[in-house]
Formats: structure tokens, sequence, C-alpha cells
């Protein structure tokens, strides 16, 4: 009913760039906020950045000043712009959706995730 994708993940060398989208598809009414999280290998999940519905953003400190998240209303896609990207920074990153489906309560729907590599 409900599909949430990521994309744009791979491999970059220390001090690169990379730009995630994330798009959700399906039978929805309305979305509210979307977040990117990420999680290494053997550590938890944590919130990168957050985008609420009007456009106001929320960074984890460990990102601000290096990445952007923004929202495109009209295609249902969030991004999120990655730059001075560090070893630590090497995770998989999901996209999560908090919406109104059009049937159904409202809930958040996680994409699959994109592998994001970070090494020389």
């Amino acid at each position: 009913q409900v599909q949430v994708v990521e994309s744009g993940g791979g491999l970059v060398q220390p001090g690169g760039s990379l730009r995630l989208s994330c798009v959700a598809s399906g039978r929805i009414f309305r979305i509210n906020a979307m977040a990117w999280y990420r999680q290494a290998p053997g550590e938890q999940l944590e919130l990168v950045a957050f985008v609420s519905s009007g456009g106001a953003t929320t960074y984890a400190n460990f990102v601000k000043g290096r990445f952007t998240i923004s929202r495109d209303n009209a295609k249902n896609t969030v991004y999120l712009e990655m730059n001075s990207l560090t070893p630590e920074d090497a995770a998989v990153y999901y996209c999560k959706a908090d919406l109104f489906p059009l049937q159904g309560s409202r809930g958040d729907y996680w994409g699959q995730g994109t592998q994001v590599t970070v090494s020389s």
C-alpha cells in the first residue's frame, strides 16, 4: 500500500559527498515529518536529521554543518546532502516517513536502507 524507498548510497572517499534520496509512494493521504536515521555495525539506530511538514529541520550534533536535509512535498521526497564525509559516517541510512495512508491509521513507514561506505 505504502512504500518508502531510499537511493543514492555508495562508496565515497573521506572528505567526499553523497546525496541520498527517499521517495514515499502508494496510497498516501498526507505525509507529516520525514527523517533520516543511520545504523553502523554493532551500533544502535540513531537519528541523523529531521524535517517537518512545514520545512523545519533538526540535526544530530555529529552532522551539523556537514549534512543538509530537504524535502520536495510535490514529489513526496526527502533528500540528505552529505558533505565532508568521514569513516565514522559509514552506516546503513534509513528513511522514515510519518504519514497518513488513505486507509488506516497514521504511522511510521521505513525504507529498506541504503549503504554508505566511506573509505580510501
